[in-house]
């Protein structure tokens, strides 16, 4: 094909301006994919408001009022609503998506023909994406982070939904061997899915001075940090319960969810509030500079795809202590970058003793993910679409 590709990213996963952290490496990874001459892209974000009087309530009315188009952080995005009912309305959501923004899908592909539909969540966007494909009579791919298919996956009301969208897709992706494996055992062709690493800007997660970047943060002795939702799948109440275990030690929880209050209570139980820092939603610009003050990144998930935040721990020369859960052995092919650990806080406190016994050299942590970048995220990205595409 002589011309670039145009696509459309579907993904119900997008930063906002209400949350600016939400999804951003489907932004960073479609924004690399913008920037090359391969390709134009455009994004719609699918945004889900229920009926009055719940729109109203925060966070629905700050999200019911974002442009329905915009030029977000150089990105051409739109914003369509589509009706959501809270905590009920899941199985229905792909229909509901598929309904609201098919108009506007219609309009952009009648003044600019798009050539493929790039599904960014395997679940509510994949089998939404099966109603545009067909309107549109363009292929759709759809890629598998990790909860879309452990959480969505599970659900027996969406499973067959996710694994037609997974039969009619004309390619897959997952974040790692391990999801690959995962969404074999579903069911879905593995013939068809590509392992597709995250991105990395190795210029931004770097290692830093770990002393005077305590110093900056008021730390003394060893400091230990949590990037994530503060949501029960992140494990998070592990950790705290092994800081007792460390009392000349300070752990940042970075990030915000339903879980919050509870993990305060139990900082306050424990006696060791002082030394935990509720730092809530860190811009991800502010990010690497507290990953890489860090001794050790800590993040014991149930499940996980192949989080972001382990490789941009690892970039930055922190070694980190992570849950079997997704690719973790992917990342973890030694005791330089971290340890491995069963999901409970006795495992989490032997990790951090022997890693604060021997820390490995910032640089040897860095090199094992010297293969990660947005570059060749997005060389594999543009490759897969034109295959796809050309068919």
């Amino acid at each position: 094909m002589s011309r670039p590709l145009n696509i459309l990213t579907l993904s119900t996963l997008y930063p906002n301006a209400v949350s600016p952290n939400f999804g951003i490496f489907v932004e960073r990874q479609t924004a690399e994919l913008a920037n090359r001459a391969e390709a134009n892209v455009t994004v719609i974000n699918p945004i889900g408001i229920p009926p009055p009087p719940l729109r109203g309530l925060a966070p629905y009315r700050a999200l019911s009022e974002l442009p329905d188009h915009e030029q977000w952080r150089g990105l051409n995005v739109h914003r369509p609503h589509f009706t959501l009912i809270p905590k009920l309305s899941g199985t229905k959501n792909p229909e509901k998506i598929a309904s609201a923004i098919l108009p506007l899908v219609q309009r952009l592909h009648a003044e600019k023909p798009f050539d493929l539909i790039d599904a960014e969540f395997f679940y509510p966007d994949g089998p939404a994406a099966i109603r545009l494909s067909a309107a549109l009579d363009i292929p759709f791919t759809i890629k598998a982070r990790g909860a879309d298919i452990h959480h969505w996956g599970s659900d027996p009301k969406c499973l067959p939904q996710i694994l037609s969208a997974a039969e009619k897709a004309s390619g897959l992706l997952a974040v790692s061997n391990a999801l690959k494996q995962d969404m074999i055992t579903l069911g879905m062709d593995g013939d068809k899915i590509t392992v597709h690493y995250t991105g990395l800007d190795q210029q931004k997660f770097k290692p830093v001075d770990r002393a005077a970047a305590k110093q900056e943060l008021n730390v003394e002795g060893p400091l230990i940090i949590c990037v994530g939702a503060l949501i029960k799948r992140k494990n998070q109440a592990l950790v705290i319960e092994a800081m007792t275990s460390f009392p000349g030690a300070t752990l940042m929880l970075a990030g915000v969810g339903k879980e919050e209050k509870g993990y305060r209570a139990l900082a306050n139980k424990l006696g060791i509030q002082d030394r935990i820092r509720f730092l809530g939603s860190v811009p991800h610009d502010d990010l690497p500079k507290l990953v890489a003050a860090a001794d050790i990144s800590i993040l014991p998930s149930k499940s996980e795809g192949l989080a972001n935040a382990w490789v941009e721990a690892l970039s930055c020369g922190t070694p980190i202590i992570i849950s079997e859960a997704g690719g973790a052995r992917e990342l973890i092919c030694s005791d330089i970058a971290g340890r491995v650990v069963e999901q409970n806080s006795l495992a989490i406190i032997e990790a951090i003793k022997a890693i604060l016994a021997a820390p490995p050299a910032q640089s040897e942590v860095r090199a094992s993910v010297s293969h990660f970048s947005w570059k060749n995220n997005g060389d594999e990205l543009v490759k897969l679409f034109a295959k796809i595409a050309q068919r």
